[in-house]
């Protein structure tokens, strides 16, 4: 099978890549991350604006390229080298495809502001009860004329402090865990009044997300997303193209800290030499390379499978999501222990990547969570 990338994806990383080398500075993303707006607004323009990577993997007639998995994972991985916490896998992919599919007419229109990097859109899908499992929905909506009103509470949204735009799961019909009767609402967080509030607060990687409550909250009949009650597919989806998309962002942020690993350690001398030296410390390292290329290998698996059949697709997705589970934790806990005590220092880049690491192994199901769904979809 051939895994080279076309000359356009190559034009893609490379472009991106230089963007950020340039202009993505770690010092300014994590002051704006820990007291500030929470990300850089000018950085996610030059995104759409000079890159156009907002609109790479999003439909033409939304003014975006019509790109694939592989524009995905390109973008994802260069991401994930650089560490960017702008909310690119929850706009553009995960939020964009859901948009992009339920084929209403304010959700295309909201593509195109997505697009042109003037709306933010943020899932919120997870409830006090749910854990990893989206298909346990308690948040209500129901029917009152004109009008939806939507009861509940969301957890960890993340992004949602950035949002313009939330996409909220909610039940219309059936019992608690079922697949149908999911229904998906577009909420303009502008035209909310009463009965909505958000906490907001930074997560551990420095990425800003809210938990959200729903009381008696009127929203157009027009929020609702696709045929009620039929969420259940598109979701299903997305979540796996978001795992498939932080897949490739963690291997960007491996193959970063690996690097680093390496560099240190050929500087760092202990009895004279350079610690790179010592054949143990050498072998820790190959070790990592391992992990790292058996990661990247497994997002292949993943996104070439993301066309597939739900059963295919779901047991590849999960195979990654358990591997990088494995991977992340490995090569980030050895970069810090072969770093030192400094190696968890704010001045070091290393420990901002252990953290973003870490947070990946949660992410659109835990490493358990898809280490339990492959074992089931195996057995079937």
């Amino acid at each position: 099978m051939d895994f080279n990338l076309t000359n356009e994806q190559e034009l893609l990383r490379d472009g991106l890549t230089k963007f950020l080398a340039s202009r993505y500075d770690l010092t300014s993303s994590r002051a704006a991350a820990k007291t500030g707006a929470g990300w850089q607004p000018e950085i996610w323009r030059g995104f759409a604006e000079e890159l156009g990577i907002l609109g790479a993997t999003l439909p033409e007639e939304a003014g975006g390229i019509g790109g694939g998995p592989v524009e995905t994972m390109v973008i994802a991985e260069a991401l994930g080298h650089a560490l960017v916490i702008e909310p690119f896998v929850d706009t553009v992919v995960v939020a964009g495809g859901l948009l992009h599919r339920s084929g209403d007419a304010a959700a295309a229109a909201l593509l195109e502001d997505v697009v042109a990097g003037s709306a933010i859109v943020a899932l919120a899908a997870t409830e006090p009860t749910s854990g990893d499992n989206w298909r346990d929905v308690s948040t209500t909506a129901r029917r009152d004329g004109d009008e939806w009103v939507i009861d509940g509470t969301k957890l960890m949204a993340v992004n949602a402090p950035l949002a313009t735009h939330l996409l909220v799961t909610a039940r219309t019909s059936g019992e608690r865990a079922d697949t149908s009767g999911i229904s998906l609402f577009l909420v303009d967080i502008a035209s909310l009044s009463t009965g909505f509030t958000a906490h907001p607060y930074r997560t551990v990687d420095d990425r800003r997300a809210s938990d959200l409550t729903f009381s008696e909250v009127r929203v157009p009949a027009s929020a609702l997303l696709g045929a009620e009650g039929q969420a259940w597919p598109s979701l299903d989806l997305a979540r796996d193209e978001g795992a498939a998309a932080v897949c490739a962002e963690a291997v960007g942020g491996m193959r970063k800290v690996l690097a680093d690993t390496v560099e240190y350690c050929k500087q760092r001398q202990q009895f004279g030499l350079p610690i790179g030296s010592f054949q143990v410390l050498q072998h820790r390292m190959v070790d990592m390379h391992m992990e790292v290329e058996q990661a990247a290998a497994a997002v292949y698996l993943a996104v070439l499978n993301l066309a597939a059949e739900p059963p295919q697709r779901a047991k590849a997705v999960s195979a990654a999501k358990a591997t990088i589970g494995r991977a992340a934790r490995f090569v980030g806990q050895n970069a810090v222990q072969l770093h030192g005590g400094m190696g968890m220092t704010e001045e070091l880049a290393i420990g901002h990547y252990f953290k973003r690491l870490t947070a990946v192994q949660y992410e659109f199901g835990s490493t358990d969570y898809h280490v339990g769904r492959y074992a089931e979809l195996t057995r079937s």
